[in-house]
Order: structure tokens, then C-alpha cells, then sequence
């Protein structure tokens, strides 16, 4: 099936109002969050996701709490959407007790709350496919009705485990929808340069399942389109591909000075930021309400997590089962 664009969603005044408040929360934690890499706070490589609210946030509110979530490297948006707490977020970054592995791991790879659907995701790039079919195949064992959303970007959809999954997901009918956020670029390099069609969307007919190309700073566009393929997987009718457009407005990791990249994306941009599409369509006081509040909690959040105590040695014989 030829991929093709999907319309925006009816824009009912509460889903307007709760897509905005998701953002606005993800758009505050990120920004606190480069705050804190940039002094020296969290000793990893920070891979920033400014620029891809509204995938997050349009995703999350098409999936039950039951639904599970692979997300990316890029991943903060994702997992706080889908309803892990700011605490534990936070937590895992500066490696705190409070964070979802207990002070045991730094960043995105570690983010993993069960309870909500988020699955925690592969270190390796490419990983999560093979996750994620694994995870909807047992549900399907399981006679559970859940869906399971993987997201990935458009360089690791060149990965062969992108092939393994989508294969065996097509084949057994398995309740996936494949979520591509295409920024354009794989690390450094532009999108036209590794991939040799026009869309990634378009792979989906080799697999016998739809696809489409989505405007992926449209959060209701987002959600209209995973809505419908969450519906289709959930009623046996398999899995779908979504390529999701958007922009990458900063460079591949925290720090990346992006020489290899003329245009630089500005968070001020109206055109491509995607929060204040979204602000538009909602109440300008209800839009300033939610944001005061969202910045409160984020703050709240990170006070919670400064006054914790980091972890030491002490944590490596914990939680061991085996």
C-alpha cells in the first residue's frame, strides 16, 4: 500500500487542552533537563527531543494505560506522556534511588515503568523492534487485549531488525502500530542521503500492512493517525506504519555543535515548533494556566530529586534474582 496522508482529528476542546498540558510538561522537563547536562550534572550523552512533543504527546493519548511503549534514545517525551512520573524520570538521569532503576543506570535506555506501559527500551539502536514484536506476540498468547506502540527514528529504521519485526508482525498478524519519528536526520547525516526512497512509510507494502506519512508537529494529525492503527491492531488486523514528520531542533546529542547542518531549527519558530501550533488551537488563559502549572511540577520534581542521595557500590547486589 502506497503511504498517504493522514487528516487532522475532530478537535474537541478537551483533547486540545490535554495535548497541550502533555506538552507543555514534556517541553518544561526537557528544557530543565539541558540545564542540567549542560553543568555537568549527568555524565552521559543527552540525546534531546525538543521538536518532537507533539509525536509524544499525540501517541500516548491514543493508547490505553494498558497499551505498551518501546520508545527511543530520544525517549523523555515518550515515557512522560504515557504517564511515568517526573520523579522517577528525573531520577534515572541523575542517578537517584527515586529513578525507575533505582540509581542503577543513567538515562533514556533505563526509563522503564510496567505499571504505565513503558517497557524500558534497547541500548542497542535498532533493538526495541524485535522487543516489541516479542512483547505483542505475548499478549497475543496471553489473550490480552493491549497494543503495542514502537517508535524509532528514521536512521534506525536501515537497521535489519527493523526487517525481523515488521515480518513477523505482518505475518502473525501481531498488535503493533510502528511509530517512525523522521526529523530528517540520522545523527549527522541528512535523510536523503541513507535512505533511498522518498518515504520510509512507503516499506510498508512490502510487509502487506498500511502506511502512512503524517505531520508530525500536528499533535491531533498524530493522534487521529495512531488512533486509527491502535483500533485496527486491536480489533486482529495487524500492523501499521506511521511516518511521523518532524524536525530535530537540536543537534544529534547535548554538546553536538552540528557543523555538518546549514539550517539551524529555532525553538522560537512558530512554523516548525510545534508547542505553539498546538497553543493556538487552545484558550490563551487555559494555555498560560497550564503552562504555569507545568513548569511548578517540573520544578517540583527536580527539588525532589536534588535532595535525594545519588547511589553508590552499594546498589550492585540489589535486586538480584538470579
Amino acid at each position: 500500500m502506497v503511504a498517504e496522508t493522514v487528516g487532522s482529528a475532530a478537535e474537541t476542546p478537551q483533547l486540545r487542552v490535554d495535548l497541550y498540558r502533555r506538552m507543555s510538561l514534556i517541553r518544561h522537563a526537557e528544557l530543565r533537563v539541558l540545564q542540567h547536562v549542560q553543568g555537568g550534572d549527568f555524565g552521559g550523552l543527552w540525546h534531546s527531543g525538543l521538536g518532537h512533543e507533539a509525536i509524544a504527546c499525540g501517541t500516548a493519548a491514543a493508547l490505553r494505560g494498558t497499551d505498551r511503549l518501546y520508545a527511543t534514545h530520544r525517549g523523555l517525551g515518550h515515557v512522560v506522556a504515557k504517564g511515568m512520573s517526573l520523579e522517577a524520570v528525573f531520577g534515572d538521569i541523575l542517578v537517584r534511588r527515586l529513578g525507575s532503576a533505582r540509581g542503577k543506570g543513567a538515562g533514556t535506555p533505563h526509563f522503564a515503568d510496567p505499571a504505565v506501559g513503558v517497557m524500558g527500551f534497547s541500548g542497542t539502536l535498532g533493538g526495541s523492534f524485535v522487543l516489541g514484536a516479542g512483547s505483542a506476540l505475548a499478549a497475543t498468547i496471553l489473550g490480552r487485549d493491549e497494543v503495542t506502540a514502537v517508535v524509532f527514528g528514521d536512521g534506525a529504521s536501515a537497521r535489519g531488525t527493523f526487517h525481523e519485526a515488521a515480518l513477523t508482525a505482518s505475518t502473525w498478524k501481531l498488535p503493533v502500530v510502528w511509530i517512525c519519528e523522521n526529523n530528517q536526520w540520522g545523527a549527522s547525516a541528512p535523510f536523503a542521503v541513507h535512505c533511498p526512497t522518498e518515504t520510509i512509510a512507503e516499506r510498508a507494502g512490502a510487509y502487506g500492512m498500511p502506511g502512512a506519512v503524517v505531520d508530525g508537529a500536528d499533535a491531533l494529525a498524530v493522534h487521529a493517525a495512531v488512533r486509527e492503527s491502535v483500533d485496527r491492531a486491536r480489533d486482529g488486523g495487524g500492523p501499521s506504519l506511521l511516518e511521523l514528520r518532524t524536525v530535530r531542533m537540536h543537534g544529534h546529542y547535548a554538546g553536538d555543535q552540528q557543523q555538518y547542518r546549514d539550517e539551524k531549527v529555532q525553538l522560537d519558530d512558530p512554523d516548525r515548533d510545534p508547542l505553539p501550533r498546538m497553543r493556538s488551537r487552545v484558550d490563551a488563559a487555559t494555555a498560560d494556566r497550564l503552562d504555569r502549572e507545568t513548569a511548578a511540577e517540573v520544578q517540583a520534581a527536580f527539588d525532589a530529586i536534588l535532595a535525594a542521595p545519588t547511589v553508590g557500590a552499594e546498589v550492585i547486589y540489589e535486586d538480584v534474582w538470579v
